[in-house]
């Protein structure tokens, strides 16, 4: 089955074509603050072309679910719904704290507690706490950086684009050397064995607070 996967949930764009066998066939990669409606499409069919497959040979979406920025999380998850819909795919969600935690380094993680902080743009910080071996010690939540050292004693291993925010609060804290935001590849790989146990997450966005909307009065 050959994976589409693609993430725009925090400051980056990323997307994928991952083979039924493990090989990455197509991966593009791009750094940005905003803008991801008018990236995410273009770099979808340019690692298509690259690939060299047609949507008929595509077996699943993958896509980030969220937490992340509002706007992003939003942009890739309607793109994942219309592709589910115009050609039939399947589409299995995966957090991006899973993604990013799934990036770092085995020797990184040996030993320490692992804290994914993802920049919501806020005063906090969505995190998730993993073990060594990957296995979620908890759900994702917004905290402010103060609360992280109290709640999660060391040694930690801080990663994710929110983690240069957590350093000063988690003093003797560790900063992984992985990527920062969601790998397409990564994701791939996720979203395929989640979907194969029949345990992916629905293409719905996961808020971990409401967004930053001012509703009109309403007169009486």
């Amino acid at each position: 089955m050959n994976v589409l996967a693609f993430d725009c949930c925090t400051q980056a764009c990323s997307a994928a074509v991952v083979a039924a066998d493990g090989r990455v066939l197509a991966h593009h990669a791009q750094a940005m603050g905003r803008g991801q409606a008018e990236v995410l499409l273009p770099m979808i069919q340019a690692v298509l072309a690259e690939a060299g497959l047609s949507w008929a040979e595509i077996g699943l979406v993958g896509v980030t679910v969220g937490p992340g920025t509002f706007t992003g999380l939003r942009i890739g998850l309607a793109a994942a719904r219309g592709m589910a819909v115009a050609a039939g795919l399947p589409v299995a969600g995966v957090t991006t704290t899973e993604t990013v935690a799934h990036a770092v380094p085995e020797a990184e993680r040996r030993g320490r507690t692992l804290l994914v902080a993802i920049d919501g743009k806020r005063a906090d910080v969505f995190v998730q706490a993993f073990a060594e071996d990957l296995t979620p010690m908890g759900e994702a939540a917004a905290l402010m950086p103060g609360e992280v050292a109290r709640l999660f004693p060391g040694p930690l291993l801080l990663a994710g684009d929110g983690a240069g925010r957590l350093a000063e609060a988690c003093p003797g804290a560790f900063m992984s050397s992985a990527e920062t935001t969601p790998n397409a590849v990564v994701l791939a790989g996720l979203a395929a064995r989640h979907y194969c146990e029949g345990r992916s997450l629905s293409p719905a966005p996961l808020y971990l607070r409401p967004p930053d909307v001012t509703l009109p009065g309403v007169s009486a």
